[in-house]
């Protein structure tokens, strides 16, 4: 065998070392630690299929496996259940916790006050109005009758006595009717959870006032009785229209007490709590009468009425509602709301306005208003009036700021302001007086040119001489501009403003004619110096301000003396021109059979305005006609229309009054054939009669205008012989221009619009 071959396979090379050694080194299963080896796995052998077991047999040991697996779910079930309840009791009481701690103060938890009401009442007690949130007095649940209450729990509650403040079944049924709808279609809120949030919360839909409502709902019902619960809702639940509580609703809108209620007439009210502003009766009366036969349905579904007493109470509703504040004695209280915040300041509390106002005064110059209007409007093309009457001390005893306060609430006697017309001349004659002049200096009455404006009479006549009584009775502009002129218009003006007007008043020549605008109220505070001997008169019409039970006064008018604004021959002058006006001039239809009156009419330009201020010892009474968007009347004057109201107000309001003489107009003068000889002869040189007239009647006045003029000097009135008082013939007949009648103008032809015309053309 040759070297180095290999015995039956191939040549192996020798190999050294710790390989060497190791190379031939092998492990028999022996040496192997038992389980150390990993064994492939074996497939498990073939069994036989088990015999299935019969139908309705379970083996014992399945039955206690699946009770074991089904105390297990039990146990794991009962585990987290305690869990979550747990969890869900901390977050209740987490939110119990929050929500109670944003309730009001428990100390406060107390039934508030009720809101404050302003009840003003005439001079004679009379309650006129109430303002603001008005509430009814408290009615005890035993007087009202029984279906009353029954009524809200048919419609709001029906399981008012049997919840405890919360209704679970309420809230799950109103809960669904909701979601069939798609809407909110019912509340499930509670009587006492409607009283919990009248009392302590607002009106916020949230999700934590709701929660806030079922806490307090918890609290009343606890604190109190459900009967006591039921009539402190009805005491406080607002109905609309301003009105808290059954009896301050039932007077509202049915003028009765809650005691005497119908049945249609509480299920009106009961209907009202779903929405008091959109379902008030004297809005909106058609709905309110749909939502009381849901409520009459509701009472007879529960049992609490017949169906004949619904029946009769469906098909024919006695449904005596008020009208919504159509009464013009609102406008009296709207602007007792506006000077009340001066006299008082904030009110936290109810409280009784005793005022001037007399309510047959204002009823009888609402109808005068209102009844010319309806029969008169359309033929002048007027759509509204005002009228103011006062004593000649400035207590307002009727106010009429137009023909319809639910149509329109703007106070056209005291907020508007318009152009007198000629009802301003008084102001410049009596400037002309207080100069010197008298009730018999003659003026011409003639064409005038004035820079290029020549202010023309309304017909186009003129007259010639005449006086200063004749040119005043019958209007004449020519004159009063002439007198204007002379005087000058910056006198005017302080004169008008000594009297009382207030308003921005423009220094020109048309001054005389009226056009500068002033307001209703100053115009009739103005003329009232001239029925009270001389003395200011600023108008007012709150006397007294006090709480509702009379335990505390608030403000109570002070009586001072008087302060003189004109001198009383003065006085005697103005009157004696002015009653002219009424007996032969413009306003000669003012009839007053008598009584000693006088006044003045007044035209604006392009007959917009007609005025008519006229004046006994008692009243000084001014009315006013118009159209709110300034556009012309259809010749409407101050002798006209506005004199027949005038004259309709003051026959009423003077009956039973013993008739008694303007100052400085004698008895014996008044209308007779001798109107103002009698008037003057007080005031002639060399009369014993005193020369100072007595000074009004002691009434309360303000101090804001104490005006004492300086003395005028008087030139002393032109007498008849023999000292004889003067007659009609003292004053020189007026001698007509060239090519013109010689007659004198009537009060209807419109003399007082005549300047603007002529201004602004037409």
């Amino acid at each position: 065998m040759a070297w180095g071959k290999k015995k039956g396979g191939g040549r192996k090379e020798p190999t050294f070392g710790l390989g060497a050694a190791l190379s031939d080194l092998r492990l028999s299963a022996a040496d192997r630690v038992p389980g150390g080896e990993e064994e492939r796995p074996k497939k498990a052998p073939k069994r036989e299929p088990a015999e299935k077991p019969r139908k309705g047999r379970t083996s014992s040991k399945a039955r206690s496996k699946s009770r074991g697996g089904f105390t297990r779910g039990l146990k794991r079930m009962a585990y987290w259940g305690a869990v979550l309840g747990l969890w869900a009791a901390i977050a209740i009481g987490g939110v119990i916790v929050y929500v109670g701690a944003h309730l009001p103060p428990i100390q406060s938890l107390e039934i508030p006050k009720r809101p404050p009401t302003i009840q003003i009442v005439g001079m004679d007690g009379t309650v006129l109005t109430t303002r603001g949130e008005q509430a009814g007095d408290n009615v005890a649940l035993k007087d009202l009758p029984p279906y009353l209450p029954k009524a809200f729990i048919a419609i709001e509650d029906r399981r008012f006595y049997s919840h405890w403040g919360v209704d679970p079944i309420g809230i799950a049924r109103a809960a669904a009717a909701n979601l069939m709808h798609r809407g909110v279609s019912q509340g499930g809120s509670t009587l006492t959870q409607q009283l919990a949030k009248n009392l302590f919360l607002t009106q916020e839909r949230t999700m934590q006032r709701k929660l806030q409502e079922a806490e307090l709902a918890f609290w009343l019902e606890r604190k109190h009785s459900k009967n006591q619960i039921l009539e402190l809702y009805l005491n406080r639940v607002y109905f609309g229209s301003g009105a808290y509580g059954v009896e301050a609703a039932a007077q509202k809108y049915f003028g009765k007490s809650a005691k005497n209620v119908t049945i249609a007439e509480a299920a009106m009210l009961a209907g009202l709590v779903k929405s008091p502003s959109r379902l008030a009766p004297n809005r909106n009366p058609e709905g309110a009468e749909a939502r009381a036969k849901v409520v009459l349905a509701a009472m007879q579904d529960a049992e609490f009425i017949t169906a004949a007493q619904a029946k009769s109470s469906t098909g024919t509703p006695q449904y005596n509602v008020k009208p919504v504040g159509a009464g013009t004695v609102n406008y009296v209280a709207d602007w007792i709301g506006e000077v009340l915040d001066d006299l008082v300041g904030q009110i936290d509390e109810s409280i009784v306005v005793e005022t001037t106002i007399d309510p047959k005064l204002q009823s009888f110059a609402e109808g005068a208003i209102i009844d010319e209007l309806a029969a008169k409007s359309v033929k002048f093309n007027v759509t509204q009036g005002a009228l103011v009457a006062m004593t000649p001390q400035g207590a307002v005893r009727a106010m009429v700021g137009g023909r319809n306060y639910a149509e329109s609430q703007f106070n056209r006697a005291v907020t508007a302001k318009r152009q007198p017309g000629s009802s301003f001349k008084p102001f410049v004659y009596l400037t002309a007086i207080e100069s010197g002049m008298t009730p018999e200096t003659i003026r011409q009455d003639a064409p005038i040119d004035i820079k290029g404006w020549k202010p023309e009479n309304y017909t186009h006549e003129y007259f010639g001489a005449v006086t200063l009584t004749q040119a005043l009775s019958m209007s004449l502009n020519t004159v009063a501009v002439r007198l204007g002129l002379e005087v000058g218009p910056a006198s005017v003006v302080r004169t008008a403003h000594r009297m009382g007007i207030s308003s921005k008043l423009e220094a020109n020549a048309s001054i005389a004619l009226g056009t500068s605008e002033v307001s209703m109220m100053e115009l009739v505070g103005a003329y009232a110096p001239f029925a009270n001997g001389g003395y200011a008169a600023a108008p007012y019409v709150v006397t007294r301000i006090r709480t509702v039970e009379g335990k505390k006064t608030l403000y109570t008018r002070r009586s001072e003396a008087p302060s003189a604004v004109i001198d009383a021959r003065a006085v005697a002058a103005m009157n004696t021109m002015m009653q002219q006006t009424i007996l032969s001039g413009s306003a000669k239809k003012a009839e007053l059979p008598g009584w000693f009156a006088a006044g003045k009419t007044g035209t604006s330009q392009d007959f917009r305005d007609a005025w008519f201020i006229g004046y006994t010892s008692q009243l000084v009474t001014g009315v006013w006609l118009g159209n709110d968007d300034n556009s012309p009347t259809r010749k409407a004057t101050g002798g006209g229309l506005p004199v027949d109201i005038w004259s309709r107000f003051m026959k009423v309001a003077h009956q039973g009054l013993t008739p008694e003489p303007v100052p400085g107009l004698a008895p014996s003068s008044a209308f007779s054939t001798n109107p103002i000889g009698q008037a003057l002869s007080n005031l002639l040189p060399g009369s014993s009669a005193p020369q100072q007239l007595p000074p009004p009647q002691q009434r309360e006045l303000p101090p804001e205008r104490g005006y004492v003029p300086s003395a005028p000097v008087y030139n002393g009135y032109r007498q008849q012989p023999n000292d004889a008082p003067p007659t009609q013939a003292a004053y020189p007949a007026p001698r007509p221009q060239p090519r013109q009648q010689n007659v004198r103008p009537e009060a209807a032809s419109g003399l007082d619009g005549w300047l603007s015309e002529r201004l602004f053309g037409r």
